[in-house]
């Protein structure tokens, strides 16, 4: 029989994943609501925008997503040193990760150079091909804040304080959307940028992120308890200890994105329709979705800190209670997708379309409306499973499983998605269906694959921290000093 309480209170239980979860949803939330604003002003601004922003965004999520991905892993290196109560090295751990983000903010400076060969390959129409390309070449001009502000906000979460993470995102938020406002519409005194502004307030909210983690690390605490002033200097093992964890990791990351990116890329030879309609229903699942990669990275936080003491039952049950979280929440979400979607998707309606007998363009939204619902009914049918995967994904990831993250990530996202995806798009055969049909097999064999993993507990006696004075077990609060 189902025991509330029993999953509710205690170490690791729902009470604790939604202490440390709960911010970073909000916080995952507000990152969402940027980018679904952004597209929302881009579709009321030009049709043409808001078919060039899901494209072009992925595409620049995908240069930076390597390097994102290996960023993340100061996190679970800060949960693991606090687990094992040895906050005088978490410092060195965050210094790693900083490093690391000047490096990659020089290479994405130099990728951003390839945004015109890159969208010409894909063999979108004209008129998209360079709206794609300036709001790729902007987005990885300043992909280095994304990198480092992921890299300074490991330090919060990996300690378990998610607060400050939400509040930093909170205020990004608060700054991109009028900046997007402003700049796409040439509002407030701004000129008129359509896209090209969209890009620039999206670098502009990034840095200023930045800029907050920055000053909230120069507190006296963080240099009492862990070193984070003093320990500046680049450190080899530290930096060994980042790569070995966080190489597989931005593998993993950027071959998801890129998975992603190229049903995206592919949908996208079907049609101005169906690319339209795909990015709709993209950007409403991320409104939604975003929640659950917050209680991915609190079950991941918690699986650190659990290795850390050498508790694996702990992690076990932080997973357990994490799933049910978020299947009650997607739960909930896909039955609005299944029976409500028209309000969601009429928010994309451009500007000034007052019904389908309006113009040819309100006539095209009529029909890109109606494949939307279709793409709905499929995104609330595989969130539910997606819900199994971003658990099981984070607790591996938490207890630094990341090589085989990556290694199923790359079969099943070219043997399951892209493959099939060029085969029947190639073929013409399967319509939008076909499609649609391959990515919920993607995302079912990740669950498949995570699940069985994570319940094998081959993960049980990894660590990702060198052996050092036994960790005290009981000790779950504070900050390890």
């Amino acid at each position: 029989m189902f025991n509330l309480r029993e999953h509710w209170e205690g170490e690791c239980g729902c009470r604790e994943v939604l202490a440390v979860g709960a911010p970073l949803m909000v916080s995952m939330g507000s990152s969402t609501l940027m980018q679904f604003t952004d597209r929302i002003f881009l579709g009321r601004h030009d049709v043409l925008e808001l078919a060039a922003a899901v494209p072009g965004g992925l595409t620049s999520f995908l240069a930076v997503a390597f390097f994102m991905g290996v960023a993340t892993c100061v996190g679970v290196l800060v949960a693991q040193y606090h687990g094992a109560c040895r906050p005088r090295r978490v410092g060195a751990a965050l210094w790693a990760g900083v490093w690391f983000s000047v490096a990659s903010g020089a290479v994405l400076a130099l990728l951003a150079g390839l945004s015109g060969p890159l969208f010409a390959l894909a063999g979108h129409p004209a008129t998209v091909q360079g709206l794609e390309t300036e709001y790729f070449r902007i987005l990885t001009l300043g992909g280095g804040f994304v990198v480092l502000a992921t890299a300074l906000s490991g330090y919060f979460s990996g300690l378990g304080r998610t607060v400050p993470v939400m509040l930093v995102n909170l205020t990004g938020a608060t700054v991109n959307i009028p900046l997007d406002y402003a700049l796409i519409f040439g509002r407030l005194g701004a000129p008129e940028l359509g896209i090209t502004g969209a890009a620039w307030a999206t670098v502009a909210g990034g840095a200023f992120s930045c800029l907050l983690f920055g000053l909230l690390l120069l507190s006296p605490e963080a240099e009492k308890r862990h070193n984070v002033r003093s320990a500046w200097r680049p450190e080899r093992d530290m930096l060994s200890r980042l790569f070995g964890i966080g190489l597989p990791a931005g593998a993993q990351f950027f071959l998801d994105i890129m998975a992603m990116t190229g049903f995206s890329l592919l949908v996208g030879r079907m049609g101005l329709m169906a690319l339209s309609a795909t990015n709709i229903a993209f950007s409403i699942n991320g409104l939604t979705y975003l929640p659950l990669i917050g209680l991915s990275i609190a079950v991941s936080i918690l699986t650190g800190r659990s290795q850390g003491q050498g508790q694996p039952d702990r992690a076990r049950r932080a997973a357990g209670n994490t799933l049910l979280l978020s299947l009650a929440w997607m739960g909930g979400i896909s039955l609005i997708f299944l029976f409500a979607p028209g309000p969601l998707i009429d928010l994309f309606q451009p500007s000034g379309l007052s019904g389908p007998a309006g113009s040819a363009e309100s006539a095209a939204f009529v029909d890109i409306r109606a494949i939307s619902v279709v793409l709905l009914r499929y995104v609330a049918l595989y969130s539910i499973v997606d819900a199994v995967s971003l658990t099981y994904f984070g607790a591996l990831k938490g207890a630094g499983d990341t090589k085989y993250l990556m290694l199923v990530i790359l079969f099943a996202g070219v043997g399951v998605l892209v493959a099939p995806t060029w085969l029947m798009v190639s073929l013409g055969v399967g319509g939008i269906h076909g499609p649609w049909l391959a990515l919920s097999a993607y995302i079912c064999v990740l669950a498949a694959s995570f699940a069985l993993r994570f319940r094998h507990g081959a993960w049980a006696n990894r660590r990702v921290i060198e052996a050092g004075a036994a960790p005290r077990a009981t000790r779950t609060g504070g900050d390890g000093a």
